[in-house]
Order: C-alpha cells, then structure tokens, then sequence
C-alpha cells in the first residue's frame, strides 16, 4: 500500500498540475483542499522541491509550484522518492536489492519468481503512467 505520505504528495501534486495557470499555490490551499496537516504536507513538498519536482516562491504572491511538465513526472519516481522500494520482496528489488534471511536458495524460490513478475508488470504501468494520467482521469 502506499503510504499516507506518498498519497499526500500525489493530491498535492495534482492540485498544482490543476492550478498551473496560478504561477505559485499557498501550502494552505492544498492543506485545506485535502485535510493535509499544513506542516507534514510542508515537509513533502520540501522533499518533492528537493527531488526537482517543485519550485517555490518566497514573500508576497509566493508558493510552490510545478518545475516540470506533469507528463515528465513518473508515477514510480514519486513512489520510490517517499516510499522507497516498488518490490513487494527486497530479493525482487532493483535498487534496494537484499537477500531474503529465510530463504534457503533464492535461484530456485518459487515467491520470488513469482515477485518477480508482479514487480515487473507493476513497474511497467507505474513508469509509463505519469500526473498527467492523473490529471487526465479528474
């Protein structure tokens, strides 16, 4: 499941793709449109500002707002930016790769084979959709 930070960076994210036409959005209308606590959505959008997702503005007519076109922004980059790995199995991970302690022969794992495929056909759809497949859908 994606966690609750990850699902606040998505509706944030969304909000500035819909008021792009606004040069910057205050954290308190994002805040106040999806009943995000306005200093952990402030932490988010720091880390997303960080990553290269967002801009900001400081003083009068300041706030944040989008660097790149929302069809730029992968899904899977903003899972893996908060969430960390995609894989359901640290052994099936491609950039968090780690042996399971449990398993006895990980060539011949009949979960990871399996793990493998999930991971594969999940990362399929979460790199080729983007916001803007999300903007589109709203």
């Amino acid at each position: 499941m994606l966690s609750k930070k990850t699902k606040y960076a998505l509706h944030a994210l969304t909000y500035l793709g819909k008021h792009r036409d606004q040069k910057t959005v205050l954290i308190q209308d994002i805040s106040e449109e999806y009943g995000i606590s306005h200093k952990f959505l402030e932490n988010i959008l720091l880390e997303l500002k960080k990553a290269g997702f967002l801009g900001s503005k400081k003083g009068k007519g300041g706030g944040y707002y989008l660097i790149k076109d929302p069809k730029d922004i992968p899904l899977s980059k903003i899972i893996r930016l908060l969430d960390g790995p995609i894989a359901l199995l640290p052994c099936v991970s491609l950039n968090y790769y780690e042996p399971c302690v449990e398993c006895k022969n990980e060539e011949q794992c009949g979960l990871k084979k399996v793990m493998l495929q999930v991971r594969d056909e999940m990362l399929n759809v979460l790199e080729n959709k983007t916001l803007a497949d999300i903007l589109e859908k709203e």
